[in-house]
């Protein structure tokens, strides 16, 4: 084969690769309590806000990044059609693309410095938006991604970062995940002192009784890790995944001594508290 056919062909396979890769809507979805509110396309988005464009250290990227980006506080005002400090006082889901739901308080999302991303900058071209494979796992980041522009709001164990952004939901986590709770712990206590650690921390990427994010694997059912582990090596691999094996799962290393305890008393409540409605073989 010619040279110049053979690359042709590589290109088109190239060109078929990412086309693939960005085979999604560009759209976002306002959801309440599980119903639909209002679906906004990305010249909706780009009609009603503010764009600008805006530099961050990216923590995904590891290095400075700009985007074309509207403040987030607007797009929350207008996918729910509520003034912003009316939505200050809602808990939200954030969910992406992958399965990955990220919890968070009206509050924090009203932030100055939040924006919603929808294109890289630099990279962008016409309709393409330019995007970048983005963390461990390489990928497309599409079609929103929440970034902040204040050094304070860069660490993702504190604010959330999702990218593949697709949905923006008001709903209580009780109400979405109710079979996470454990039920029967003192307020007081280290199970329950490691649900909120799991809240913050875990339940994105983690699902207990099949309730949470599906980007990492279901911890509580059919059986508990605690069932199959030993406490000191599941603190050990939340601390530090890297050193058993490669993953993408963060590390943990502002989770202290304390906290990693509370989470195996969260776990072993839960391997009593199993709610399963799919049958397993």
């Amino acid at each position: 084969m010619r040279r110049g056919g053979l690359a042709a062909l590589i290109f088109v396979a190239l060109a078929a690769q990412r086309g693939a890769a960005a085979d999604y809507a560009t759209e976002l979805r306002f959801v309440r309590n599980g119903a639909p509110v209002r679906t906004v396309d990305l010249a909706t988005l780009k009609a009603h806000c503010q764009v600008q464009k805006v530099g961050i250290d990216d923590p995904y990227y590891h290095r400075q990044k700009t985007y074309l980006a509207c403040p987030l506080g607007e797009v929350l005002a207008l996918g729910f059609g509520q003034p912003l400090d009316r939505l200050t006082r809602e808990s939200f889901l954030l969910r992406a693309r992958d399965g990955y739901a990220k919890p968070a308080s009206g509050a924090q999302l009203a932030e100055p410095g939040g924006f919603l991303a929808f294109a890289d900058a630099e990279r962008a071209r016409g309709d393409d938006p330019g995007w970048e494979p983005i963390d461990r796992k390489q990928l497309d980041p599409g079609p929103f991604y929440v970034v902040w522009t204040d050094p304070k709001q860069h660490d993702p164990a504190v604010y959330p970062w999702p990218y593949q952004l697709n949905t923006i939901e008001i709903a209580g986590l009780e109400s979405v995940y109710p079979h996470v709770l454990p039920r029967g712990a003192a307020a007081d206590s280290a199970a329950f002192a490691g649900y909120r650690i799991f809240s913050g921390e875990c339940i994105a990427c983690h699902a207990i009784n099949r309730e949470g994010g599906t980007v990492g694997p279901e911890l509580n059912v059919p059986r508990s890790i605690v069932e199959y582990r030993p406490a000191e090596q599941i603190k050990a691999y939340i601390r530090n995944p890297m050193a058993f094996r490669y993953t993408s799962m963060p590390a943990h290393p502002h989770l202290s001594d304390q906290q990693l305890d509370e989470l195996i008393a969260y776990f072993t409540a839960m391997k009593d508290l199993k709610h399963d409605t799919v049958a397993t073989p």
